[in-house]
């Protein structure tokens, strides 16, 4: 990997910002000053310092997002805005992308990450990762409609949804519900309610396999994963 982009990918600024830390002498490589940011290292064995400082080159990123409504769950739009514009510049360099999506106006966890084989195992049907929602439902849900769901609910264009867990906080005209399924088909969650002819007010993401969302975390603020949630997500790669 070249000098420039490890720096530029660990945080210490722009192309630009990275070649003039280079031209001032601050860079070396295993003891060596390096000005010429095309210069090549192995990052698993090379020591980058900058100031004297070891730079601590970390491949992957893994971000926990609490997810504000009014975001798309994508990496850039041309009419509204994504949760990248939430995060700071250097989270930004690595490139993260949202695992798996919420609707623009459903809120909570939303894992970010730039490695492509997590984002396909926690994604991926076989793997059978459990989603788990807080919804509020415009109707009275039933004890019927937790065995339909249990059973596998029939989705209006003919689908037939994994049978998932629904449990009943509150049954009234509107009704306060948790639910748990193992797909993430477009607006899932919104579509087995409208199979028992029913409404999706309000949906928040509270859990993704092992991943709980952090109760301290502000709507649109986000954190790395602790190491204990990151062993679980490369647990789910192997």
């Amino acid at each position: 990997m070249r000098v420039d982009k490890l720096l530029a990918n660990s945080g210490y600024g722009s192309r630009k910002e990275v070649k003039s830390l280079l031209k001032s002498k601050q860079v070396t490589l295993n003891g060596v000053t390096v000005k010429d940011g095309s210069t090549h290292l192995n990052p698993d064995t090379d020591n980058l310092e900058v100031n004297n400082k070891k730079v601590n080159y970390e491949k992957y990123i893994y971000l926990m997002m609490n997810k504000p409504p009014g975001y798309l769950s994508a990496t850039k739009d041309a009419r509204d805005k994504t949760i990248i514009d939430l995060l700071n510049e250097e989270a930004k360099v690595y490139q993260p992308f949202p695992v798996g999506r919420l609707d623009k106006d459903t809120e909570g966890l939303l894992l970010l990450t730039n490695d492509g084989q997590l984002a396909h195992d926690l994604t991926s049907p076989k793997k059978n990762v459990k989603k788990k929602y807080a919804a509020t439902i415009d109707g009275e849900v039933l004890d019927e409609h937790v065995e339909q769901f249990r059973a596998g609910i029939v989705l209006k264009d003919g689908y037939q949804a994994k049978p998932a867990e629904l449990e009943i906080i509150h049954a009234d005209k509107t009704s306060e519900i948790i639910v748990t399924i193992t797909e993430g088909k477009f607006h899932q969650v919104k579509r087995m309610f409208e199979a028992i002819d029913q409404k999706v007010l309000y949906l928040k993401r509270l859990k993704m396999g092992e991943l709980e969302l952090d109760k301290s975390l502000e709507l649109g603020s986000y954190r790395p994963l602790t190491e204990q949630e990151k062993a679980y997500c490369l647990s789910i790669k192997r």
